[in-house]
């Protein structure tokens, strides 16, 4: 495999590059420092936006209707679906590639759809990588669409620029809109399914939560709920413009600047911990770690001093 081949074809728009390119990512293939180091000059460029919102609001249908509005304006785009695999097999009803098949054959969209292999927090642990490899290959704008969420599962806002959160009709009461997490970090509140009973309530309530927060100076960014009717493709306009004022604001205030030097801070971290993971399974197999839990459980040793030496053995190795 020639990586700097890979990564020309990818760079020249070749889906299968592209795919190519993440398979190697999700299979942390040996080669993916050097496929990293590729990508590093071509990347920094593209609009991330992540959806997420309890399951059945429409995520896909919704993000399904983004990829149209942008192509509408002529943007290469390119998504990110993340599914929930089987704790059983590891394996994914890929649900996005039987919803989006509208862009199959659209030579300027490409769809991804990643197993969350058991990594928490509604998107795979292969997702920064991945975001870089559609990066590079020239997408303007990137969808990151995570699994069905629950109250706690909000690492999407720490892995794209805008982050939109999805409500439905039907989907509970202001008490649990208050209580959740997701309504936290939301730029852009979307209430799908508006043609339901009760779109306007769950609009309502979801302005009286957003009122309840820290009060915003008038330079602060406000975030707009938007209704709309994914499945007919009404109010995505509004949607997409909505995401570029958001990238506008934060664009001239350093926003943007601020959470994209956050988003590598922490994909670095993550790297080095894996690192460290590894190193720390090493030193388990030499028996280490047992030696220095017989010494804590025997009480010639605190837990605190057993972990420094550990680390020292770390570093020693």
């Amino acid at each position: 495999m020639d990586v700097a081949v890979l990564v020309e074809q990818a760079r020249a728009g070749q889906a299968r590059a592209v795919a190519r390119l993440i398979s190697l990512v999700e299979d942390a293939s040996p080669a993916l420092r050097e496929v990293m180091a590729a990508l590093a000059p071509y990347t920094g460029r593209a609009y991330v936006v992540g959806l997420t919102g309890p399951p059945g609001v429409g995520k896909s249908t919704s993000t399904s209707a983004l990829v149209s509005a942008y192509r509408k304006l002529g943007r290469r785009v390119g998504v990110l679906a993340v599914d929930p695999s089987s704790p059983f097999s590891g394996g994914a009803l890929l649900g996005d590639r039987i919803r989006m098949q509208d862009h199959a054959t659209d030579p300027n969209v490409f769809i991804r759809s990643m197993a969350s292999r058991g990594h928490l927090g509604g998107l795979a642990w292969a997702t920064p990588q991945a975001l870089r490899v559609l990066d590079a290959a020239g997408c303007e704008v990137i969808l990151v669409e995570t699994v069905g969420v629950g109250q706690s599962e909000v690492e999407v806002a720490s892995a794209a620029d805008t982050t939109v959160v999805l409500m439905a009709p039907g989907m509970g009461d202001g008490i649990q809109a208050a209580k959740a997490g997701i309504l936290e970090i939301g730029d852009v509140y979307v209430v799908n399914k508006a043609d339901r009973d009760g779109a306007r309530t769950t609009a309502r309530e979801l302005n009286h939560m957003l009122s309840l927060g820290p009060s915003r100076g008038p330079e602060e960014w406000r975030p707009p709920i938007v209704k709309t009717v994914a499945s007919r493709g009404e109010g995505l306009d509004e949607v997409v413009e909505a995401l570029e004022k958001h990238r506008a604001w934060m664009a001239g205030n350093g926003t943007l600047e601020r959470r994209r030097r956050q988003r590598v801070r922490g994909e670095v971290e993550a790297i080095a911990l894996a690192a460290l993971r590894e190193r720390m399974g090493g030193v388990a197999a030499g028996r280490t770690s047992d030696a220095l839990a017989d010494r804590v459980l025997a009480g010639t040793l605190d837990p605190y001093a057993a972990a420094d030496e550990l680390i020292a053995g770390l570093v020693e190795a």
